[in-house]
Parts: C-alpha cells; sequence; structure tokens
C-alpha cells in the first residue's frame, strides 16, 4: 500500500535552547544555562568520536529529524512562492470554486508570538490546504495592524521612532510565522502603517464625509491626560486606562464623529444572514440595543407647581408605567442642568459632576455598582398624575442615550427601585403579575395588568388594560395632546472617531485661516503623509502631539490658494482595520481601492477567525464600513464576513496552591474560613496527585490543593514562548498539539506533557514511513511503502480515516480529526500485511561484544553474507580486515558479534 504525507514542515535552523522547562525557569531567574546549537544537516563528514555519540544522543532524545525537514520545506516554499495566489488576469483559473480564508491580522507586539496565536492561525491554514486540495482557489493572506498607542508609548519612553519599532515588530512577527510553516500568501502582505494602504483608509473617510456621514461635534470623552488622548469606553477600567493605569476624566472636546447611527436598522437586520456564532450576534444586537417607545415631554415648576419655563424630554420603553413615575433623574451632563439647578443645591450638583466625569461610561452602568445621585432642587409635572415630582442627578442615567433624560418607575425597574430606596423615594406600583404574585420588597419589570393607573383632569385611563395594549394607548395620548410621540431609540452611538496621537492616520482635511472652513482634500493630494517628529509627548493641554509639526501643520489650500492648517487628531487604529480584508485581494493597485472583478470573485470573506473579545467594535465598526462601501459601488455584497469562527483562549499550566497555618503545618483547601489565616504556598506538580475530581499532596492525601490554570502573563510568569516549544519539539508537534488540545473554540490549558505525547505520535507517523533510524541517528533515503496494489482491508482502513479527517476539517473539529489519524496509524502498525514490512533492516554488528557500527541488509540475508557487507564496510572494515577471525554468533535481524583472537590480532 502506498502511503503519501504532506508534511507542513518548516522551522529555520536556529540556536536550539535549553529544554522548555528550563527555559521559563531561567526567565524567572533561577537557571542560567549555556545556549547549544542544533546538529548540522545529516553531515557525513568525519569527526570525533565524542561528537559522533553526541550526535547519536542528540538524535535520540528527538521523536524524528523536524530539524532537518522543517527548514528545508520551508526554503522550498519560500524559493517557489508555494502559496503565492495569482491574481486575475495573471493566470488564475477563475472557473474553480474559491475560498476566502482569513485570519484577524495581528497588532505586532515588541513581545512577538505567544503559543495563543497559533491556535487560529493553525486552524486557517489547516482549512487552506484541505480547500487548495479539494480544487478551490484559496486566499491566504498575512498582514499587520500596526498603528496605535503602544508603538507611541514606547516612542515617548526611549525616544526610538514608531515606525522603527513598528518595522522591527514586524520583521520577528513574520519570522516567527513563517517558522510555523503557515501557507499564507506573503507576496500580499499589508501594514495599515505603510501611506499607500493608509491612501485608501484616508479616501474612504472622504466618502464618508461627502455622504454626511462624517462631522465634528462637542461631545463627552475619557480623556487620559497623562497618555494625552482619548479612550474608548472599554480602554477605561474603573476610572484608570487599561493601559498603563493613569487616570481619565470625562470632558468635552470637538472630535470627529461617524454616524454609525444611521445605518443601526441595517446592522441589526442583516445579522440573520450570517453564519456567525449566536452568542456573538447576540452581542452586536444588545450593542445596537434597538428599543421601541415614546418621547415624553414634562414641564420644570418649582415646589409650589408654578412653571419655570423650561420642559425635559425623557425616553421610555415603558410607556404603560407613566402612572408610576415618582421623580425625574437626568444626566449629570444634560445640557439643561444648569438652569435646572437651584442656588441652595447648585454646590452639590458641580461636586457630583465632577465625581461623574471620572468613571466610564461602563462604570455608570454597571448593574453591580451601588446607585448615587444628588437632587437638583427643581421639579416637574407628572402629566398623567398631575403631581409634583422632584429632578434628580444620576450618573447611572447617560447624556448619549435617549434624551439624556429618564422618568423615573421604582416599582417596575430595579436601578430606579434601588435609588428609590436609597434616597427614600416613593414607590407606586402600577403593574400587576398576571398571576396577581410578585415580592413587594423587589421590583416587578415584566409586563401585566395595570392598576392605579387613571386620572380625570388627565383623561387617561388604562386601568385593567394589558401592558401592550397600555402603551399603545399612552402614546396615542400624548401624541393628541402634544407633549409626546412614539420614538424608536438605539443604544448604539456615533462612533468617535478621533484620537489625540501621532501614530495613526492623518485626517485628509483642512481649515481656512479666514473663515475657520472645513475643507477636504482632493483625491489627487492623497495620501496625506505623517510628519518626522521627534517629540511625540503629550502637550499636556488636549492639543495632539502633531501640532508640534508646525511646518506640516501650515497648508495652502489648492483650490483657493489661502493658507489654511491641517488637522491634527489622528484616526484611531480601528479605521486600518475596517477594510483591511478589501486590500488583500488587490493590494498593490494604486488607482483604486480594489479592482471591482477582483473584489466580486474573491468577496466576501468565507471563513474568518479570531478571538472573541473583537465580537462587537472591530465587527461592527467593519460592518459599517463595508455597507458603506456598497452603497457607493465599491463592493457587491452587503457584509463582509460570511462565517466568523472565534477560538479560545490558550491558558497556562495548571498551577498548584496549597495552605499552611502561622505554625507552618498544612491546612486543607476545602477548609472554608480556616483559611483566612492561612500562607499561599506554590506546589511542583510533581508533589501532588489526582484523588476524584481534586488534587492532593502525594505526601499527605488528606491535604487537598487548589488548581487552576490561568490566562498567561509576564507578570504570572507562565507565558510559554512558540520560539522555545518549536525548537525542542519542532513546529508541527506545536501545530498538531494546540489542534489536538480540545474543540478550537474552547478554552483550554497548556500542558507541556501534551506536546511531548504528539511529538512522539509524528515519530512515530515518520517511522512508519521511512523506517527506524541508523545507528547514528540519521535515517537512510527513501521510504518503507512500495507501489503494490493493497488488499481490502487496507483499503477500507485508509478510506474510513480518509471519510472521517475529511468531515472532522470541514466542521473544524480539529482534535477528532486527528484522533482518526491517529487510530489509522495504529491500525497500520498493527497490520500484518507483508506490503508494510520491510525488505531491509539495520543490523547492529559488535566486536567482541562491542558494537562498532551497523549495516544495512536484506531481512533474510544468511550470515556469510551479513559477514561480507560487514567486512567491506569503510567503519567496520578496520576491525576486521587481516585479524583473525575465533567465531560468528549470527542472529537473524538482530545481531552479528565477531569474535576476534586477540593473540592473532597483537601478532
Amino acid at each position: 500500500m502506498a502511503l503519501t504525507l504532506q508534511w507542513p514542515l518548516q522551522l529555520q535552523l536556529q540556536p536550539r535552547p535549553p529544554t522548555l522547562a528550563a527555559a521559563q525557569r531561567r526567565r524567572r531567574g533561577r537557571l542560567s544555562l549555556p545556549v547549544r546549537r542544533a546538529p548540522p544537516l545529516r553531515t557525513r563528514c568525519c569527526a570525533s568520536a565524542s561528537a559522533d555519540a553526541e550526535k547519536a544522543q542528540a538524535a535520540a532524545r528527538r521523536a524524528y529529524p523536524y530539524d532537518e525537514i522543517e527548514p528545508r520545506w520551508q526554503r522550498y516554499w519560500e524559493e517557489h512562492r508555494t502559496f503565492r495566489t495569482p491574481d486575475i488576469g495573471e493566470g488564475l483559473d477563475t472557473s474553480k470554486p474559491k475560498c476566502y480564508i482569513l485570519d484577524m491580522f495581528p497588532y505586532p507586539s515588541g513581545a512577538g508570538l505567544h503559543v495563543g496565536h497559533p491556535l487560529g492561525y493553525t486552524a486557517t491554514d489547516i482549512l487552506s490546504r484541505f480547500k487548495r486540495m479539494k480544487g478551490f482557489n484559496v486566499l491566504h493572506p498575512m498582514g499587520w495592524d500596526a498603528f496605535g498607542l503602544p508603538a507611541e508609548q514606547y516612542a515617548i519612553q526611549t525616544g526610538t521612532h514608531p515606525k522603527i519599532t513598528t518595522e522591527r515588530n514586524i520583521d520577528r512577527f513574520r519570522s516567527q510565522l513563517k517558522s510555523l510553516g503557515f501557507s499564507y500568501d506573503w507576496d500580499r502582505e499589508i501594514s495599515t502603517t505603510e501611506p499607500d494602504y493608509y491612501k485608501w483608509t484616508q479616501w474612504i473617510f472622504l466618502q464618508l464625509l461627502k455622504r454626511g456621514l462624517a462631522y465634528q461635534a462637542e461631545v463627552p470623552v475619557n480623556w487620559c491626560p497623562a497618555l494625552g488622548t482619548v479612550l474608548a469606553n472599554e480602554e477605561v477600567v474603573d476610572g484608570v486606562s487599561e493601559r498603563g493605569g493613569y487616570p481619565v476624566i470625562r470632558k468635552p472636546m470637538r472630535q470627529w464623529m461617524l454616524r454609525i447611527t444611521s445605518y443601526a436598522d441595517r446592522l441589526l437586520e442583516d445579522l440573520d444572514e450570517l453564519n456567525w456564532p449566536e452568542s456573538i450576534k447576540e452581542m452586536q444586537r444588545n450593542w445596537i440595543g434597538r428599543s421601541e417607545g415614546a418621547e415624553l415631554e414634562f414641564f420644570a415648576v418649582d415646589k409650589e407647581g408654578h412653571d419655570l419655563g423650561a420642559s425635559l424630554l425623557v425616553y421610555t420603553t415603558r410607556p404603560d408605567t407613566i402612572f408610576g413615575a415618582t421623580y425625574l433623574v437626568v444626566a449629570p451632563e444634560h445640557v439643561l442642568l444648569p438652569s435646572l439647578t437651584s442656588e441652595e443645591q447648585r454646590v452639590h450638583v458641580e461636586e457630583y459632576k465632577e465625581l461623574a466625569a471620572r468613571k466610564s461610561e461602563l462604570e455608570r452602568t454597571d448593574l453591580q455598582k451601588e446607585k448615587t445621585g444628588v437632587f437638583s432642587g427643581s421639579y416637574a409635572k407628572n402629566p398623567a398624575t398631575g403631581e409634583i415630582i422632584p429632578i434628580w442627578v444620576a450618573d447611572y442615567v447617560l447624556g448619549g442615550y435617549g434624551t439624556g433624560a429618564i422618568m423615573a418607575v421604582p416599582a417596575h425597574d430595579s436601578r430606579d427601585h434601588e435609588f428609590a430606596m436609597k434616597y427614600e423615594l416613593p414607590i407606586i406600583r402600577v403593574v400587576s403579575p398576571p398571576n396577581g404574585n410578585c415580592d413587594p420588597g423587589e421590583a416587578y419589570a415584566d409586563e401585566g395588568i395595570m392598576i392605579n393607573s387613571s386620572n380625570s383632569s388627565s383623561g387617561l385611563n388604562i386601568n385593567g388594560m394589558l401592558s401592550q395594549d397600555a402603551a399603545l394607548k399612552v402614546i396615542e395620548w400624548v401624541e393628541n395632546n402634544g407633549f409626546g410621540k412614539k420614538q424608536v431609540n438605539y443604544k448604539l452611538r456615533d462612533w468617535l472617531f478621533a484620537r489625540q496621537r501621532y501614530w495613526g492616520e492623518p485626517f485628509p482635511v483642512i481649515y481656512l485661516d479666514d473663515t475657520d472652513e472645513m475643507v477636504p482634500l482632493s483625491e489627487s493630494e492623497l495620501p496625506l503623509m505623517l510628519p518626522e517628529l521627534d517629540d511625540f509627548t503629550p502637550t499636556g493641554t488636549g492639543e495632539p502631539p502633531l501640532t508640534k509639526a508646525t511646518n506640516w501643520v501650515r497648508a495652502i489650500d489648492s483650490s483657493s490658494g489661502k493658507p489654511a492648517r491641517r488637522e491634527t487628531s489622528t484616526m484611531p487604529q480601528w479605521a486600518g482595520s475596517c477594510w483591511y480584508y478589501l486590500r488583500f485581494m488587490d493590494p498593490k493597485n494604486s488607482s483604486m481601492l480594489v479592482d471591482k472583478a477582483k473584489e466580486r470573485y474573491w468577496g466576501p470573506v468565507d471563513i474568518y477567525v479570531g478571538g472573541a473579545e473583537h465580537s462587537v467594535l472591530h465587527l461592527l465598526y467593519a460592518r459599517f464600513w463595508h455597507k458603506v462601501l456598497y452603497d457607493i459601488g465599491v463592493v457587491s455584497t452587503k457584509e463582509p464576513f460570511k462565517c466568523l469562527i472565534n477560538q479560545g483562549l490558550i491558558l497556562g499550566e495548571v498551577e498548584y496552591t496549597a495552605y499552611r497555618d502561622n505554625e507552618g503545618r498544612w491546612v486543607s483547601a476545602d477548609s472554608g474560613s480556616s483559611l483566612i489565616d492561612c500562607c499561599q504556598e506554590k506546589i511542583p506538580a510533581d508533589q501532588v496527585t489526582k484523588v476524584g475530581d481534586h488534587y492532593v499532596l502525594k505526601d499527605d492525601p488528606n491535604i487537598r490543593v487548589d488548581a487552576r490554570a490561568y490566562k498567561m502573563s509576564k507578570s504570572r510568569g507562565n507565558v510559554i514562548n512558540p520560539d522555545d516549544v518549536v525548537s525542542e519539539y519542532g513546529a508541527d508537534s506545536l501545530r498538531l498539539y494546540e489542534m489536538f488540545m480540545g474543540p478550537l473554540r474552547d478554552s483550554k490549558t497548556w500542558s507541556t506533557g501534551g506536546i511531548e505525547g504528539v511529538h512522539r505520535f509524528l515519530g512515530r507517523t515518520w517511522r512508519l514511513i521511512v523506517g527506524p533510524p541508523l545507528s547514528d541517528g540519521s535515517y537512510k533515503d527513501g521510504t518503507t511503502t512500495t507501489e503494490d496494489e493493497p488488499t481490502m482491508d487496507q483499503l477500507r482502513v485508509l478510506h474510513k480515516c480518509i471519510a472521517r479527517v475529511s468531515e472532522e476539517i470541514q466542521e473544524t473539529r480539529f482534535n477528532t480529526a486527528i484522533s482518526a489519524m491517529m487510530e489509522f496509524v495504529n491500525a497500520v502498525y498493527k497490520a500484518k500485511s507483508e506490503y508494510l514490512e520491510e525488505s531491509k533492516i539495520v543490523l547492529p554488528v559488535q566486536i567482541n561484544g562491542k558494537t562498532r557500527g551497523s549495516i544495512l541488509v536484506d531481512k533474510a540475508c544468511s550470515e556469510d553474507d551479513a559477514f561480507q557487507i560487514a567486512a567491506s564496510d569503510e567503519k567496520l572494515s578496520k576491525y576486521i580486515a587481516g585479524k583473525g577471525i575465533k567465531k560468528r554468533i549470527y542472529v537473524p535481524g538482530r545481531i552479528m558479534n565477531v569474535i576476534i583472537d586477540q593473540q592473532k590480532a597483537r601478532t
């Protein structure tokens, strides 16, 4: 039976570090070992006996010669551009089906790859190779999302220009990816920082500007003085920047905005057509947050009910509960708050506004946070009840959502209920559950039957109605009376599209000096390139670093000749990643973003793989830009990514923690409150054992220990560098192990013992094809397979494996596909068929009981023939030629021992 393996083996030859465990200890400062060089590639030159022995020992430690195979294939693929996808018109057969497989391209950090990166990359590589074998044209490129804050911060700290840092990091990432053997088309490599790329990012911005989708507005932003930039809500945690832990405040700034809300309905509706995880689609639906309700007008009055000449618009999704509204709440940033604040309360309100400005929107809306607020000193009249109700200020209401004000119904909203209980505000129930049962101490937020909801003075009576019917009647009543209307709202806000940073795409606009009019650059002036700048430090005033490039800032309007100044904010990192998948289709085109024929053939992306952390912002922004490009005829599809796959996390190795009391005695981890005063102690894995579903000390099974795997981080010292793994086990072992750890989408725990297992499996497979190693650790040329017809049983085993592996790959169940291949290899080893048996064997040869070498002989070789081969062997002949042979001991297929007459040998 002929067996063919296509090996994705491709490691650059490099110094071999100590073992993984040793490398980890060395990083923690406990071990310092010299670096040893990898053995040369199958050298046949003469060397000392000690060198031969060392080489043989090194070969014995590896399961197969990955350090010979991988660099050889890497060089071949590089020289032959094996994975290059030709362009349309340059040999691409467009009659064949296509498959565009894309990884979310990485930010090239200074730390390089960690073992989490190859998880998704290996999956897309498998799919790409599989589709090529199935006759598809495959587009599988790689590039770099390289603008961003980290490079700028590094530049500030070290004085190294971000461009230099970025290029160095990209070189490292590229080298690491190539060492792992991924079948990327490197001819299509792109970086968002290259002017010929961001020219088209700027072009897209101009199209948004032409269509009224880009505008400037004064908006409250997360301002970080230390970083000198605006941060997205997701970049702020507990009032400080996620990167660096610097204080963040809320302050109004004039910023560029993109009107993503204009596409809210389409972004919502088109989710149904996508083959995405339902959890991701639900996250996007929640982020868009479409809700139907009513906008109601409440008139501001003083405590006695006298009209103050102002009114508050509130938005509610439950207009049926208007009779239960016992107070109003406005956001701290509401534009009417200064006029609504009484003199007696002004100091308190200003203090509260300052506190609220230090919180991110995520913190303010966190349901677990204690609600805070302050009375404004003003009141409003409930139009349904005629009651005078207080107006409060609270940060759980956001100025950017709805109208920035709500009617609070504490009996039927948990946030309002918590607030009312804290500040002793009235709670009036107006909805009764259908079964009549509810906890009077909690808010009842569901629909039901209306009660306490009638007022003859206002002419509104909804008592006894179902909530949905009551809501419609309230909307009809407010519309008829002129103080309200039906309204659809979204949680989604327009995209804040500016950063006060240097390292980003410049905005292609200028401002005329005489009128301050904003003028877009003509398309012929693109790209507007970043100026060279030595000082990247924040100005401290909110002005971006680009203001320091005074010569660059001064400009002339090309159409009028008037003096002008350039925009000094830059685009956010999201900009370049919104459309990169299109540029991969046509990366060298200087006249258009993407050729229409190429886009029609390759679009949309068939399989898009990346982390779930990008489930909202990147994916939502990319979908928004794609729909704009669809509207203007640049792309032919409504959505950019047909199928989305999120790979899970790879956690560090399991850490074991035991506890000791004040006297140094072990305390079991299941001792509850007794652990409060105990000291924690990390325990090596070889000192614990598993009993049932928990772990105990080997020396004392009564002592349980905590076992937990943590996310890899430098601070924990549990980061696994893929370079170390590749050097010790080979790239294929790393790739195979990450696929074998478990389902692609699940989180998994790293185990060095696990990678040793798959490494042995690869060695078994290798020896199955080429036979056992020779005495010097090398392998003979050729294979042990034949071209003879296989038996029906052999065919059955083979095709069963092929069918199962094919199905599992298409369903991205790579771990079970590997299991099927392991079962196949086991079956082949067990088979007795003559086609699988080797015709030649390696026969060790001893001289006086000491092994001096080996010879390759036919399996049925006679004793005389074996001796003649040994006597003619260059290495063995010096022990035999001219010596007196006392006797020969020959065990066919096992060994030959030649006994020399020592006395005759001396004479």
